[in-house]
């Protein structure tokens, strides 16, 4: 799969304005300011297709990224205090809507920062999609932020948090490390 020919497609504020749902989606999700962006820019080798922004809950909206073969879709961040309660409603009417809009969800990528405990926000969404039934795989950024030993205790931590249920892939923007494991993924995916 090529993934250097990705673009934009559209924009979605409002779930009337979801495009129609006729290829593979590959879904990205995760808390706001947890590196979504900087994740999706560095698996397509762009330096910002996806908007990265140093203040946190500046997308709300779904941002659709097509490529000759799927669609990557771009939830709005969780979990940013300093937007208001409505936009936070909002949000969430969106992203529940997207998800309940039995839309050609093909995997989801689950966003956490390495570095912290997940929230409890990150917790909802990993049992949801443990639910769901929703084939996902759970991208740990930040990696390149910790030493080895700090590393290897928060792998052991998340292991125990979530009873080694789930394969986490530490990720970086910075080495690129996790970029061709995710890659391989979203191939497997949207070459079937």
């Amino acid at each position: 799969m090529n993934f250097e020919k990705a673009e934009f497609e559209s924009a979605a504020g409002l779930l009337n304005q979801l495009p129609d749902s006729t290829v593979p989606e590959i879904v990205f999700s995760g808390r706001s300011n947890v590196g979504k962006s900087s994740l999706i820019n560095k698996v397509l080798n762009r330096k910002s297709l996806a908007r990265t922004s140093a203040k946190p809950g500046k997308t709300g909206t779904i941002n659709f990224y097509k490529t000759p073969d799927c669609r990557l879709v771009d939830l709005p961040g969780y979990g940013y205090a300093r937007v208001s309660h409505s936009e936070k409603l909002r949000w969430a009417e969106l992203v529940e809507g997207y998800f309940h809009a039995q839309r050609k969800i093909g995997l989801v990528v689950q966003i956490i920062d390495m570095r912290h405990q997940p929230t409890e926000d990150d917790l909802h969404m990993i049992d949801f999609l443990l639910h769901s039934g929703l084939p996902f795989v759970v991208a740990a950024t930040k990696s390149d932020k910790l030493k080895k030993t700090e590393r290897e205790t928060q792998l052991q931590l998340l292991n125990e948090i979530f009873k080694q249920q789930l394969e986490f892939i530490p990720f970086s923007a910075v080495n690129g490390e996790g970029v061709e494991e995710i890659r391989a993924r979203i191939t497997a995916v949207c070459s079937k």
